[in-house]
């Protein structure tokens, strides 16, 4: 079943996109479960990672379809976003937030549908591993191959990912044993939880990302570091 949630002020278009919606999923033999939100701060108050899809209308009072999506963004990096509008010229400002397209008002079933098709043949959703936590900044799911690195932070642990820096409350030991049974997660130092798609080169003790970054690797887990990064690269040659 999918999660599909629809947020826009006017009830007779949630309505009606919903009636759309269930034709849609009553001819490709899927199943939809709904929910709808008036305004973007009732969405973000009620919000489930659980969501495949969302319905995003720009245009609402309290707080609009974009402002909606930067803070959806922030702790849901999977989640689809297709924006509903009536005016063409916010369009583009919405694939900053990774849109997967946008739809005009009154909304078609013959585009709905080629935006449905497409979106569902390139779906991944919950099949794709993903990291799930809550600190003080919200609640985050970010998948697996967005991790960076992460690096102890007093008695927790700092992420790093998609240019943010989250902490998780846990050691480094704990996140070590969740991320390291994954091919791509490696520790490198007793402080350091390390993604090797992310790592560029390695000088002395020192791995060198493609972010620029400098992070350590300690001389007593240097060699079982190198022989997984060279399983690793091997594999992807």
């Amino acid at each position: 079943m999918f999660k599909i949630a629809i947020c826009d002020d006017e009830d007779t278009l949630i309505q009606e996109l919903r009636g759309l919606l269930e034709r849609y999923a009553a001819e490709c033999g899927m199943e939809f479960c709904f929910f709808s939100y008036h305004d973007g701060s009732e969405l973000l108050e009620q919000y489930n990672l659980e969501y495949d899809l969302i319905f995003l209308d720009i245009k609402m009072e309290q707080l609009n379809g974009l402002q909606a999506a930067e803070a959806i963004r922030r702790m849901d990096r999977t989640v689809g976003l297709i924006f509903l509008t009536s005016l063409a010229q916010y369009v583009w400002k919405g694939y900053e937030y990774r849109a997967v397209n946008y739809l005009l008002k009154p909304v078609r079933y013959s585009v709905l549908k080629l935006e449905l098709d497409r979106y569902f043949a390139h779906y991944t959703g919950k099949d794709e591993p993903f990291l799930h936590f809550s600190n003080q900044t919200g609640r985050h799911k970010v998948p697996y191959r967005d991790l960076c690195y992460g690096e102890t932070s007093k008695r927790n642990v700092m992420l790093h990912f998609d240019g943010q820096e989250q902490v998780i409350y846990k050691t480094i030991k704990e996140l070590a044993a969740l991320l390291c049974s994954q091919p791509q997660f490696a520790q490198c130092h007793q402080s350091f939880v390390v993604n090797l798609s992310y790592v560029k080169a390695v000088e002395g003790l020192e791995l060198i990302l493609s972010t620029g970054e400098r992070i350590p690797v300690s001389q007593p887990k240097r060699k079982a570091f190198m022989q997984k990064l060279t399983d690793y690269w091997g594999d992807m040659l």
